[in-house]
């Protein structure tokens, strides 16, 4: 088969596509035929072995696909060959085929698409993660979303909105916050010409968002936190500026407020129950078309490299994906 090939850590352009062999499945494992690769920022940041997770190279990118099961190991029930699913492999996905454990495989119905599918259970997963086990959002509370355009952003304004919440999108320019809008957003702000805390209480009459979500880190974090309600919640989602912020915690406790760290990856590991019942209830979201993933763009297999410069030229707006 072919893969993307990340021999030696660099840019995106430093990615080779080589003829591998075929991927064999252990007796827990299921064979992926991939249908489209879901790519995410820190795709960008494993190449450069700048991520927790460190694979031994050479080794492809891409966590998170949708495809047809070609074979399965011995172990694995619940599972046959022509399946449709979408996973999470942690790596490896930006080839013609990959084996992953079972366990982080999930069938899709003939009314989910495997473009649809392909971005689903990394940033979807952890947004509804995020709102349902984390923050307890409820109907008719605020959301502030930090970097709302991009593909994690974009997630969050979905599904806010179809748990019922008011949503602000923030972001650093009007054409990106233009589309948040589009994608559902009821108010914006332009944290790169307003004053971030400031607007965000003017919003809310003074009172203060409910939770804010925050892919981003560095400047924007603390501000945002300001303006948060009595009891919020800070959902610690992700640095994707690349500063982690100090935040002063006398702020958490002059405001009551809840700073709550979301690490869906431990999450999915520790409470397999909740994640399947997440799961369930986003695929049920795209069949009945109250979700709609938005794709920012689709590039075949050698083209990976641009589709992953997209992402850390933060131009993407919604998913990207490799359709191999």
């Amino acid at each position: 088969m072919r893969a993307a090939l990340c021999k030696a850590y660099g840019p995106p352009s430093t990615l080779v596509i080589e003829e591998v062999d075929d991927p064999v499945p252990g007796p827990n494992d299921v064979l992926v035929r991939i249908a489209a690769t879901g790519l995410n920022f820190f795709d960008t940041l494993i190449i450069e072995n700048k991520y927790q997770i460190k694979p031994s190279l050479p080794f492809s990118p891409g966590s998170e696909m949708s495809g047809t099961v070609v074979a399965v190991g011995d172990k694995v029930t619940g599972l046959a060959p022509g399946d449709r699913v979408l996973g999470n492999a942690g790596y490896g996905c930006c080839a013609e085929m990959v084996a992953l454990p079972a366990r982080g495989v999930v069938k899709i119905g003939d009314d989910v698409s495997f473009e649809a599918a392909a971005g689903l259970m990394v940033t979807y997963g952890t947004t509804i993660h995020a709102f349902r086990q984390r923050a307890d959002l409820q109907p008719g509370e605020t959301v502030a979303i930090l970097g709302a355009s991009g593909g994690i952003g974009l997630a969050a304004i979905e599904i806010a909105k179809l748990m019922g919440a008011r949503v602000i999108a923030c972001a650093s320019s009007d054409d990106k916050l233009e589309f948040c809008r589009e994608r559902g957003a009821d108010e914006v702000v332009n944290y790169s010409k307003e004053d971030l805390k400031d607007r965000l209480k003017e919003l809310t009459g003074g009172n203060g968002v409910d939770v804010v979500y925050d892919p981003v880190g560095g400047d924007y974090a603390e501000a945002a936190l300001r303006a948060t309600a009595w009891k919020g919640r800070f959902l610690v989602i992700g640095f994707a500026s690349g500063t982690i912020p100090k935040i002063p915690l006398n702020l958490a406790l002059l405001k009551g407020l809840d700073i709550v760290g979301v690490f869906w990856g431990a999450f999915t590991a520790r409470e397999p129950e909740a994640q399947a019942d997440n799961v369930r209830v986003l695929l049920d979201w795209v069949a009945s078309g109250a979700l709609k993933p938005h794709i920012h763009a689709e590039y075949p297999l050698d083209k990976v490299a641009d589709a992953l410069e997209e992402l850390s030229g933060r131009r993407a707006k919604g998913k990207v994906l490799i359709k191999p």
